[in-house]
């Protein structure tokens, strides 16, 4: 049995399926989910887990090269921009239309239980060396 990092099965053994320059969609509970991309549904309340413990748990885990979010977060959501802006300094910034298209593209999708509007990064996951 794991005793540190992402105890949940099934998005560990998602994480350890990775590879570079996948996606990973961490989302908010209202987020449209496509068909495709492999889901790991976290979500048990409003807010609980939030948006930002889901975020600090798969980056303590992955490396990632790239990030991209909505450019509606910025108004609608400044502690999510912020957390953003703290991680990623070169945050990619799109329309939240087009950041639903791209995650039809994505490999896996961390739903969260987040209850405030446009808490979803697109995470392009890098190499370690």
């Amino acid at each position: 049995m794991k005793k540190a990092g992402i105890l949940n099965r099934h998005l560990s053994g998602a994480l350890a399926e990775l590879g570079h320059g996948d996606g990973v969609l961490v989302c908010d509970a209202g987020m449209p989910i496509p068909d495709g991309p492999r889901v790991v549904d976290l979500a048990f309340r409003a807010g609980v887990p939030s948006f930002a413990e889901v975020l600090d748990g798969l980056l303590a885990e992955l490396v990632v090269e790239g990030a991209t979010a909505a450019t509606e977060v910025r108004d609608a959501n400044p502690p999510a921009s912020a957390l953003l802006d703290e991680h990623f300094p070169d945050l990619a910034l799109v329309p939240h239309e087009k950041l639903k298209e791209l995650s039809g593209g994505a490999r896996l999708i961390v739903r969260t239980g987040e209850a405030r509007p446009y808490a979803n990064v697109l995470l392009r996951c890098g190499v370690f060396f």
